[in-house]
Protein backbone atom coordinates (compact mmCIF):
# COMPACT_ATOMS: atom_id res chain seq x y z
CA UNK A 1 0.00 0.00 0.00
CA UNK A 2 1.55 3.34 -0.83
CA UNK A 3 0.15 6.89 0.91
CA UNK A 4 -1.91 9.11 -0.95
CA UNK A 5 1.12 11.70 -0.79
CA UNK A 6 3.39 9.19 -2.56
CA UNK A 7 0.50 8.01 -5.39
CA UNK A 8 0.53 11.84 -6.04
CA UNK A 9 4.58 12.40 -6.10
CA UNK A 10 4.57 9.66 -8.80
CA UNK A 11 1.37 10.99 -10.97
CA UNK A 12 3.53 14.36 -10.96
CA UNK A 13 6.59 12.72 -11.71
CA UNK A 14 5.13 10.64 -14.62
CA UNK A 15 3.16 13.68 -15.91
CA UNK A 16 6.61 15.87 -16.42
CA UNK A 17 8.40 12.85 -18.19
CA UNK A 18 5.45 12.59 -20.50
CA UNK A 19 6.03 16.34 -21.44
CA UNK A 20 10.16 15.58 -21.47
CA UNK A 21 9.93 12.17 -23.09
CA UNK A 22 13.36 11.54 -25.68
CA UNK A 23 12.95 9.46 -28.85
CA UNK A 24 15.08 6.02 -28.60
CA UNK A 25 18.40 8.02 -29.57
CA UNK A 26 19.89 8.00 -26.49
CA UNK A 27 22.96 6.81 -27.33
CA UNK A 28 24.06 6.32 -31.22
CA UNK A 29 25.88 3.12 -31.82
CA UNK A 30 28.17 3.86 -34.85
CA UNK A 31 29.17 1.09 -37.17
CA UNK A 32 32.19 -0.80 -36.70
CA UNK A 33 34.25 -0.35 -39.86
CA UNK A 34 36.24 -3.71 -40.02
CA UNK A 35 34.50 -7.29 -39.71
CA UNK A 36 36.39 -9.88 -38.60
CA UNK A 37 35.24 -13.31 -39.48
CA UNK A 38 34.70 -15.77 -36.53
CA UNK A 39 37.11 -18.56 -36.71
CA UNK A 40 34.70 -21.17 -34.85
CA UNK A 41 33.09 -22.98 -37.55
CA UNK A 42 29.92 -23.68 -35.37
CA UNK A 43 29.49 -20.13 -34.70
CA UNK A 44 29.85 -19.24 -38.64
CA UNK A 45 26.74 -21.86 -39.04
CA UNK A 46 24.97 -20.36 -36.20
CA UNK A 47 25.35 -16.72 -38.02
CA UNK A 48 24.06 -18.60 -41.05
CA UNK A 49 21.16 -19.87 -39.38
CA UNK A 50 20.42 -16.46 -37.92
CA UNK A 51 20.67 -14.79 -41.23
CA UNK A 52 18.14 -16.67 -42.38
CA UNK A 53 15.75 -15.58 -39.57
CA UNK A 54 15.67 -11.94 -40.70
CA UNK A 55 12.78 -10.68 -38.20
CA UNK A 56 13.60 -9.82 -34.21
CA UNK A 57 11.55 -8.81 -30.91
CA UNK A 58 13.71 -6.92 -28.98
CA UNK A 59 12.55 -5.95 -25.39
CA UNK A 60 13.87 -2.93 -23.15
CA UNK A 61 11.91 -3.43 -19.59
CA UNK A 62 13.23 -2.49 -16.08
CA UNK A 63 12.34 -0.78 -13.07
CA UNK A 64 12.59 2.71 -15.33
CA UNK A 65 9.27 1.56 -16.92
CA UNK A 66 7.37 2.75 -13.64
CA UNK A 67 8.34 6.39 -14.61
CA UNK A 68 8.29 6.12 -18.44
CA UNK A 69 11.70 7.42 -18.59
CA UNK A 70 14.57 6.68 -20.76
CA UNK A 71 16.18 3.51 -19.93
CA UNK A 72 19.11 4.00 -17.46
CA UNK A 73 20.43 7.48 -18.76
CA UNK A 74 18.46 9.56 -16.31
CA UNK A 75 21.11 8.63 -13.94
CA UNK A 76 24.01 9.48 -15.92
CA UNK A 77 25.84 12.43 -15.02
CA UNK A 78 26.19 13.61 -18.42
CA UNK A 79 24.80 16.68 -20.11
CA UNK A 80 23.27 15.35 -23.20
CA UNK A 81 19.41 15.40 -24.30
CA UNK A 82 18.16 11.96 -23.41
CA UNK A 83 19.62 12.22 -19.81
CA UNK A 84 17.57 15.09 -18.59
CA UNK A 85 16.12 14.40 -15.14
CA UNK A 86 12.65 16.17 -14.68
CA UNK A 87 10.20 15.69 -11.94
CA UNK A 88 9.64 15.94 -8.27
CA UNK A 89 13.17 14.14 -7.53
CA UNK A 90 15.33 16.16 -9.59
CA UNK A 91 16.69 18.91 -7.86
CA UNK A 92 19.34 17.05 -6.60
CA UNK A 93 21.39 14.28 -8.92
CA UNK A 94 22.35 11.97 -5.43
CA UNK A 95 18.35 12.67 -4.38
CA UNK A 96 17.23 11.67 -8.28
CA UNK A 97 19.26 8.82 -8.06
CA UNK A 98 18.15 7.33 -4.79
CA UNK A 99 14.60 7.82 -5.80
CA UNK A 100 15.37 5.91 -9.10
CA UNK A 101 17.01 3.16 -7.20
CA UNK A 102 14.29 3.13 -4.71
CA UNK A 103 12.21 2.01 -7.60
CA UNK A 104 13.05 -1.71 -6.79
CA UNK A 105 10.81 -1.60 -3.56
CA UNK A 106 7.76 -0.73 -5.92
CA UNK A 107 8.30 -2.95 -9.09
CA UNK A 108 5.35 -5.16 -9.43
CA UNK A 109 4.60 -6.40 -13.00
CA UNK A 110 1.72 -8.48 -11.88
CA UNK A 111 0.76 -8.55 -15.33
CA UNK A 112 3.75 -10.68 -16.46
CA UNK A 113 2.81 -13.43 -19.29
CA UNK A 114 5.32 -14.28 -21.63
CA UNK A 115 3.30 -16.49 -23.49
CA UNK A 116 0.84 -13.37 -24.38
CA UNK A 117 4.11 -12.25 -26.06
CA UNK A 118 5.04 -15.19 -28.07
CA UNK A 119 1.76 -15.79 -29.39
CA UNK A 120 1.66 -12.30 -31.15
CA UNK A 121 5.50 -12.59 -32.04
CA UNK A 122 5.38 -15.55 -33.88
CA UNK A 123 2.46 -14.65 -35.19
CA UNK A 124 4.13 -11.36 -36.22
CA UNK A 125 6.76 -13.80 -38.48
CA UNK A 126 9.40 -12.93 -35.88
CA UNK A 127 11.78 -15.72 -35.55
CA UNK A 128 14.52 -14.48 -32.70
CA UNK A 129 14.30 -12.38 -29.33
CA UNK A 130 16.55 -10.55 -27.35
CA UNK A 131 16.11 -8.97 -23.95
CA UNK A 132 17.75 -7.30 -21.65
CA UNK A 133 18.93 -9.07 -19.00
CA UNK A 134 20.68 -6.18 -17.41
CA UNK A 135 20.94 -2.49 -18.64
CA UNK A 136 23.30 0.06 -17.48
CA UNK A 137 21.35 0.84 -14.15
CA UNK A 138 22.53 -2.19 -13.31
CA UNK A 139 19.12 -3.57 -12.38
CA UNK A 140 19.30 -7.23 -12.94
CA UNK A 141 16.13 -9.04 -14.64
CA UNK A 142 17.67 -12.39 -13.73
CA UNK A 143 18.16 -14.20 -10.07
CA UNK A 144 22.11 -13.53 -9.84
CA UNK A 145 23.84 -14.20 -7.12
CA UNK A 146 26.38 -11.01 -7.28
CA UNK A 147 23.95 -8.93 -6.57
CA UNK A 148 20.88 -7.65 -4.61
CA UNK A 149 19.43 -5.01 -6.66
CA UNK A 150 17.68 -7.74 -8.92
CA UNK A 151 14.13 -8.21 -9.37
CA UNK A 152 14.12 -11.51 -7.32
CA UNK A 153 15.32 -9.63 -4.07
CA UNK A 154 12.95 -9.93 -1.43
CA UNK A 155 12.51 -5.78 -1.60
CA UNK A 156 11.41 -6.31 -4.96
CA UNK A 157 7.15 -6.82 -4.65
CA UNK A 158 7.47 -9.18 -7.55
CA UNK A 159 9.85 -11.44 -5.91
CA UNK A 160 6.77 -12.86 -4.33
CA UNK A 161 5.62 -14.43 -7.72
CA UNK A 162 6.30 -17.83 -8.88
CA UNK A 163 7.99 -16.60 -11.81
CA UNK A 164 9.82 -13.22 -10.75
CA UNK A 165 13.06 -14.53 -11.96
CA UNK A 166 11.22 -12.80 -15.56
CA UNK A 167 14.21 -13.70 -18.22
CA UNK A 168 14.30 -17.49 -17.14
CA UNK A 169 10.51 -17.11 -17.73
CA UNK A 170 11.02 -15.64 -21.32
CA UNK A 171 13.78 -17.50 -22.55
CA UNK A 172 11.63 -20.28 -21.81
CA UNK A 173 8.56 -19.81 -23.64
CA UNK A 174 9.80 -18.47 -26.40
CA UNK A 175 12.54 -21.25 -27.11
CA UNK A 176 9.66 -23.38 -26.65
CA UNK A 177 7.79 -22.04 -30.01
CA UNK A 178 11.05 -22.68 -31.24
CA UNK A 179 12.22 -18.73 -31.02
CA UNK A 180 16.42 -18.40 -31.14
CA UNK A 181 17.22 -16.71 -27.97
CA UNK A 182 19.36 -13.60 -27.44
CA UNK A 183 20.15 -12.27 -23.74
CA UNK A 184 21.35 -8.64 -23.73
CA UNK A 185 23.79 -7.48 -20.99
CA UNK A 186 25.42 -4.30 -20.36
CA UNK A 187 29.13 -4.17 -19.75
CA UNK A 188 28.89 -1.24 -18.00
CA UNK A 189 26.75 -1.29 -14.50
CA UNK A 190 26.33 1.93 -12.89
CA UNK A 191 25.03 0.51 -9.99
CA UNK A 192 28.28 -1.60 -8.97
CA UNK A 193 30.28 0.17 -6.27
CA UNK A 194 33.05 -1.46 -8.11
CA UNK A 195 32.42 0.34 -11.71
CA UNK A 196 31.03 3.37 -9.98
CA UNK A 197 33.24 3.50 -6.91
CA UNK A 198 31.42 5.50 -4.17
CA UNK A 199 34.53 7.26 -3.00
CA UNK A 200 34.72 9.39 -6.09
CA UNK A 201 31.45 11.13 -7.42
CA UNK A 202 30.54 9.53 -11.30
CA UNK A 203 31.65 12.04 -13.86
CA UNK A 204 29.91 10.65 -16.85
CA UNK A 205 29.40 7.08 -18.21
CA UNK A 206 32.56 5.83 -17.84
CA UNK A 207 33.97 3.79 -14.78
CA UNK A 208 34.89 6.67 -12.36
CA UNK A 209 38.67 5.79 -11.82
CA UNK A 210 41.36 4.93 -13.16
CA UNK A 211 41.60 0.87 -13.50
CA UNK A 212 45.17 1.10 -14.15
CA UNK A 213 45.79 3.00 -10.63
CA UNK A 214 43.16 0.86 -8.93
CA UNK A 215 43.56 -2.69 -10.41
CA UNK A 216 42.05 -4.71 -7.85
CA UNK A 217 39.08 -2.65 -7.36
CA UNK A 218 38.62 -2.89 -11.48
CA UNK A 219 39.68 -7.02 -11.15
CA UNK A 220 36.85 -7.29 -9.03
CA UNK A 221 34.33 -5.60 -11.60
CA UNK A 222 35.63 -7.88 -14.32
CA UNK A 223 35.21 -11.00 -11.81
CA UNK A 224 31.62 -9.65 -11.32
CA UNK A 225 30.48 -9.24 -14.49
CA UNK A 226 32.44 -12.99 -15.72
CA UNK A 227 29.99 -14.37 -12.78
CA UNK A 228 26.75 -12.55 -14.07
CA UNK A 229 27.53 -13.49 -17.62
CA UNK A 230 27.92 -17.47 -16.24
CA UNK A 231 24.55 -17.30 -14.89
CA UNK A 232 23.30 -16.53 -18.14
CA UNK A 233 25.21 -19.15 -20.07
CA UNK A 234 24.63 -21.78 -17.83
CA UNK A 235 21.39 -21.80 -15.97
CA UNK A 236 19.02 -20.12 -18.46
CA UNK A 237 18.77 -22.98 -21.32
CA UNK A 238 19.56 -22.57 -24.44
CA UNK A 239 21.46 -19.40 -25.48
CA UNK A 240 22.17 -18.65 -28.77
CA UNK A 241 22.93 -14.75 -28.71
CA UNK A 242 25.28 -12.79 -25.96
CA UNK A 243 24.63 -9.21 -27.35
CA UNK A 244 26.60 -6.76 -25.42
CA UNK A 245 25.96 -3.16 -24.77
CA UNK A 246 27.78 -0.27 -23.37
CA UNK A 247 30.71 -0.07 -26.10
CA UNK A 248 32.56 2.49 -24.13
CA UNK A 249 33.45 -0.83 -21.70
CA UNK A 250 36.52 -1.74 -23.91
CA UNK A 251 40.36 -1.60 -24.30
CA UNK A 252 41.31 1.61 -24.64
CA UNK A 253 43.57 0.67 -28.36
CA UNK A 254 40.27 -0.46 -29.79
CA UNK A 255 38.66 3.04 -29.14
CA UNK A 256 37.81 4.93 -33.04
CA UNK A 257 38.85 8.09 -32.74
CA UNK A 258 36.34 9.27 -35.64
CA UNK A 259 33.32 8.47 -33.47
CA UNK A 260 32.44 11.59 -30.71
CA UNK A 261 31.72 9.24 -28.03
CA UNK A 262 34.81 7.16 -27.87
CA UNK A 263 36.78 9.61 -28.24
CA UNK A 264 35.53 11.00 -24.59
CA UNK A 265 36.45 7.52 -23.07
CA UNK A 266 39.54 8.39 -20.91
CA UNK A 267 40.68 4.85 -19.33
CA UNK A 268 41.78 1.12 -21.19
CA UNK A 269 38.39 -0.54 -19.37
CA UNK A 270 39.44 -3.98 -20.65
CA UNK A 271 37.08 -6.85 -19.01
CA UNK A 272 38.72 -9.69 -21.14
CA UNK A 273 36.40 -10.49 -23.91
CA UNK A 274 38.44 -13.53 -24.91
CA UNK A 275 38.22 -15.11 -21.31
CA UNK A 276 34.15 -14.10 -21.17
CA UNK A 277 33.38 -15.38 -24.83
CA UNK A 278 35.37 -18.54 -24.47
CA UNK A 279 33.26 -19.57 -21.17
CA UNK A 280 30.06 -18.91 -22.94
CA UNK A 281 30.80 -21.09 -25.89
CA UNK A 282 32.49 -23.59 -23.47
CA UNK A 283 28.61 -23.83 -22.38
CA UNK A 284 26.78 -22.80 -25.22
CA UNK A 285 28.61 -24.18 -28.44
CA UNK A 286 27.75 -21.77 -31.52
CA UNK A 287 27.24 -18.49 -29.40
CA UNK A 288 27.05 -15.74 -31.48
CA UNK A 289 28.75 -13.02 -29.49
CA UNK A 290 27.99 -9.14 -30.57
CA UNK A 291 30.11 -7.11 -28.43
CA UNK A 292 28.64 -3.84 -30.07
CA UNK A 293 30.81 -1.31 -31.71
CA UNK A 294 34.06 -2.76 -30.39
CA UNK A 295 35.65 -4.59 -33.98
CA UNK A 296 37.31 -7.84 -33.68
CA UNK A 297 36.59 -11.17 -32.99
CA UNK A 298 33.90 -10.59 -30.58
CA UNK A 299 31.48 -8.48 -32.56
CA UNK A 300 29.95 -11.25 -35.02
CA UNK A 301 27.70 -9.09 -36.33
CA UNK A 302 27.24 -5.40 -36.70
CA UNK A 303 24.28 -3.53 -35.10
CA UNK A 304 22.97 -0.09 -37.18
CA UNK A 305 20.70 1.65 -34.58
CA UNK A 306 17.71 3.26 -35.60
CA UNK A 307 18.74 3.37 -39.19
CA UNK A 308 18.29 1.31 -42.59
CA UNK A 309 21.64 1.24 -44.32
CA UNK A 310 21.97 2.64 -48.06
CA UNK A 311 23.50 -0.52 -49.29
CA UNK A 312 24.79 -4.08 -47.85
CA UNK A 313 26.86 -4.24 -45.76
CA UNK A 314 29.38 -7.27 -46.73
CA UNK A 315 28.97 -8.94 -43.62
CA UNK A 316 26.40 -9.89 -41.02
CA UNK A 317 24.33 -7.39 -39.77
CA UNK A 318 20.94 -6.04 -38.22
CA UNK A 319 19.22 -2.97 -37.72
CA UNK A 320 17.64 -2.40 -33.96
CA UNK A 321 14.85 -0.44 -34.12
CA UNK A 322 12.18 0.88 -31.99
CA UNK A 323 8.52 0.29 -33.01
CA UNK A 324 7.92 3.58 -30.91
CA UNK A 325 9.92 6.30 -30.30
CA UNK A 326 11.40 4.98 -27.19
CA UNK A 327 13.32 2.16 -26.11
CA UNK A 328 11.68 2.14 -23.13
CA UNK A 329 8.59 1.97 -21.80
CA UNK A 330 6.76 5.98 -22.54
CA UNK A 331 2.81 6.22 -21.90
CA UNK A 332 1.39 7.58 -24.40
CA UNK A 333 4.67 6.58 -27.27
CA UNK A 334 3.34 7.19 -30.67
CA UNK A 335 4.05 3.70 -32.46
CA UNK A 336 5.00 3.37 -36.10
CA UNK A 337 2.33 2.71 -38.71
CA UNK A 338 1.97 -1.11 -39.39
CA UNK A 339 2.54 -0.05 -42.83
CA UNK A 340 5.57 1.90 -42.12
CA UNK A 341 7.34 -1.24 -40.29
CA UNK A 342 6.51 -3.70 -42.78
CA UNK A 343 8.20 -1.24 -45.46
CA UNK A 344 10.89 -0.82 -43.17
CA UNK A 345 11.21 -4.77 -42.64
CA UNK A 346 11.64 -5.08 -46.29
CA UNK A 347 14.12 -2.30 -46.97
CA UNK A 348 16.60 -3.50 -44.32
CA UNK A 349 16.13 -7.37 -45.68
CA UNK A 350 16.43 -5.88 -49.55
CA UNK A 351 20.34 -4.77 -47.93
CA UNK A 352 21.08 -8.54 -46.78
CA UNK A 353 20.29 -7.49 -42.91
CA UNK A 354 18.14 -8.76 -40.32
CA UNK A 355 15.85 -6.31 -38.26
CA UNK A 356 15.06 -6.16 -34.38
CA UNK A 357 11.97 -4.47 -33.47
CA UNK A 358 11.80 -3.24 -30.07
CA UNK A 359 8.98 -3.34 -27.72
CA UNK A 360 9.30 -2.04 -24.43
CA UNK A 361 7.04 -3.70 -21.73
CA UNK A 362 5.32 -1.47 -19.09
CA UNK A 363 5.19 -1.83 -15.15
CA UNK A 364 2.12 -3.69 -15.28
CA UNK A 365 4.12 -6.29 -17.45
CA UNK A 366 2.19 -5.93 -20.60
CA UNK A 367 2.49 -4.13 -23.63
CA UNK A 368 0.87 -1.14 -24.52
CA UNK A 369 -3.06 -2.49 -26.92
CA UNK A 370 -1.01 -0.58 -29.80
CA UNK A 371 2.29 -2.99 -30.09
CA UNK A 372 -0.81 -5.98 -30.22
CA UNK A 373 -2.70 -4.37 -33.25
CA UNK A 374 1.00 -3.75 -35.40
CA UNK A 375 2.16 -7.41 -34.86
CA UNK A 376 -1.27 -8.59 -36.06
CA UNK A 377 -1.32 -6.82 -38.97
CA UNK A 378 2.31 -7.59 -39.75
CA UNK A 379 1.28 -10.88 -39.38
CA UNK A 380 -0.91 -10.70 -41.96
CA UNK A 381 1.06 -9.67 -44.42
CA UNK A 382 3.92 -12.34 -43.62
CA UNK A 383 1.36 -14.50 -44.36
CA UNK A 384 1.44 -13.90 -47.89
CA UNK A 385 4.47 -12.16 -48.50
CA UNK A 386 6.99 -14.03 -45.73
CA UNK A 387 8.72 -16.79 -48.56
CA UNK A 388 10.34 -13.37 -50.46
CA UNK A 389 11.67 -12.26 -46.41
CA UNK A 390 13.27 -15.60 -44.82
CA UNK A 391 16.21 -17.38 -46.42
CA UNK A 392 16.86 -14.38 -48.69
CA UNK A 393 20.21 -12.88 -49.19
CA UNK A 394 20.71 -9.23 -50.91
CA UNK A 395 20.58 -9.36 -54.96
CA UNK A 396 21.49 -6.10 -56.87
CA UNK A 397 20.49 -3.38 -58.19
CA UNK A 398 18.90 -3.93 -54.11
CA UNK A 399 16.14 -1.66 -54.94
CA UNK A 400 15.23 0.94 -58.30
CA UNK A 401 12.44 3.63 -56.71
CA UNK A 402 9.73 2.09 -55.00
CA UNK A 403 11.18 -2.06 -55.66
CA UNK A 404 13.41 -3.57 -53.23
CA UNK A 405 14.99 -6.52 -54.24
CA UNK A 406 15.86 -10.19 -52.55
CA UNK A 407 16.76 -13.50 -53.27
CA UNK A 408 15.98 -16.85 -52.46
CA UNK A 409 19.50 -18.54 -51.06
CA UNK A 410 19.22 -21.87 -52.10
CA UNK A 411 17.76 -20.86 -55.80
CA UNK A 412 17.59 -18.36 -59.06
CA UNK A 413 14.39 -17.06 -57.41
CA UNK A 414 14.02 -13.26 -56.99
CA UNK A 415 11.46 -11.38 -55.39
CA UNK A 416 10.76 -7.26 -56.18
CA UNK A 417 8.44 -5.87 -53.41
CA UNK A 418 6.90 -2.42 -54.60
CA UNK A 419 6.08 -0.12 -51.96
CA UNK A 420 3.12 1.74 -52.04
CA UNK A 421 2.63 5.57 -50.71
CA UNK A 422 -1.15 4.09 -49.23
CA UNK A 423 -1.84 0.93 -47.42
CA UNK A 424 -4.18 0.15 -49.68
CA UNK A 425 -2.57 -1.17 -53.01
CA UNK A 426 -3.59 0.48 -56.50
CA UNK A 427 -1.22 -1.05 -59.21
CA UNK A 428 -0.68 0.96 -62.54
CA UNK A 429 -1.92 -0.96 -65.59
CA UNK A 430 2.08 -1.42 -66.56
CA UNK A 431 4.96 -1.61 -64.41
CA UNK A 432 8.44 -1.98 -65.15
CA UNK A 433 10.96 -4.39 -62.84
CA UNK A 434 14.27 -3.17 -63.65
CA UNK A 435 16.78 -6.17 -63.17
CA UNK A 436 20.46 -6.83 -63.96
CA UNK A 437 21.37 -9.74 -65.58
CA UNK A 438 20.76 -12.10 -68.57
CA UNK A 439 18.98 -15.49 -67.18
CA UNK A 440 16.25 -16.64 -68.79
CA UNK A 441 13.09 -16.43 -67.34
CA UNK A 442 10.97 -18.67 -66.61
CA UNK A 443 7.55 -17.33 -64.64
CA UNK A 444 6.61 -13.99 -62.56
CA UNK A 445 3.48 -14.02 -59.92
CA UNK A 446 1.94 -11.83 -57.36
CA UNK A 447 2.32 -13.91 -53.84
CA UNK A 448 -1.33 -14.09 -52.78
CA UNK A 449 -2.97 -13.21 -55.49
CA UNK A 450 -4.27 -15.66 -58.62
CA UNK A 451 -4.24 -13.55 -61.37
CA UNK A 452 -2.45 -13.72 -64.00
CA UNK A 453 0.20 -11.46 -65.55
CA UNK A 454 1.28 -10.38 -68.89
CA UNK A 455 5.32 -9.86 -68.85
CA UNK A 456 8.22 -10.26 -71.28
CA UNK A 457 11.79 -9.73 -70.54
CA UNK A 458 13.41 -6.46 -71.52
CA UNK A 459 17.35 -5.51 -71.77
CA UNK A 460 16.32 -3.49 -68.41
CA UNK A 461 14.62 -6.15 -66.52
CA UNK A 462 10.77 -7.02 -66.85
CA UNK A 463 8.08 -5.41 -68.18
CA UNK A 464 4.59 -6.28 -66.39
CA UNK A 465 0.88 -5.84 -68.03
CA UNK A 466 -1.07 -6.33 -64.64
CA UNK A 467 -5.03 -6.72 -65.25
CA UNK A 468 -7.68 -4.57 -63.17
CA UNK A 469 -8.04 -7.53 -60.71
CA UNK A 470 -4.44 -7.34 -59.46
CA UNK A 471 -6.15 -4.43 -57.24
CA UNK A 472 -8.63 -6.54 -55.45
CA UNK A 473 -6.38 -9.18 -54.23
CA UNK A 474 -6.56 -7.86 -51.09
CA UNK A 475 -3.13 -6.79 -50.47
CA UNK A 476 -1.82 -4.21 -48.23
CA UNK A 477 1.18 -2.03 -47.41
CA UNK A 478 3.78 -3.55 -50.59
CA UNK A 479 3.18 -6.18 -52.89
CA UNK A 480 5.90 -9.01 -53.69
CA UNK A 481 6.33 -10.29 -57.09
CA UNK A 482 7.81 -13.97 -57.47
CA UNK A 483 10.28 -13.55 -60.39
CA UNK A 484 11.68 -17.61 -61.60
CA UNK A 485 14.47 -18.16 -63.74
Amino acid sequence: MTSSYENLVKCLFAACLILSATAGTAQQHNMSKEYQQPEDPAVRQKLEQWQDLKFGLFMHWGTYSQWGVVESWSICPEDEGWTQRKGPYSETYEGYKKAYENLQTTFNPVKFNPEKWVKAAKYAGMKYMIFTTKHHDGFSMFDTKQTDYKITDSKTPFSKDSRANVTKEIFNSFRKDNFMIGAYFSKADWHSPDYWWPYFPPKDRNVNYDPSKYPEKWNKFKDFTFNQIQELMTGYGKVDILWLDGGWVRPKNTIDTAVDWQRTIPYDQDIDMAKIAAMGRRNQPGLIVVDRTVAGPYENYTTPEQEVPERPLGSPWETCMTMGNSWSYVPGDQYKSSQKIIQLLIKVVSRGGNFLMNIGPGPDGDWDPEAYKRLSDIGDWMKINGEGIYNSRAVAPYSAGDIFYTKNKNSNTIYAFKLFDNKSINFPSTMEIPLEGSEKLKKVSLLGSNVKLRWRQTENGISLTLPSSANTAGLKSAACFKIEY
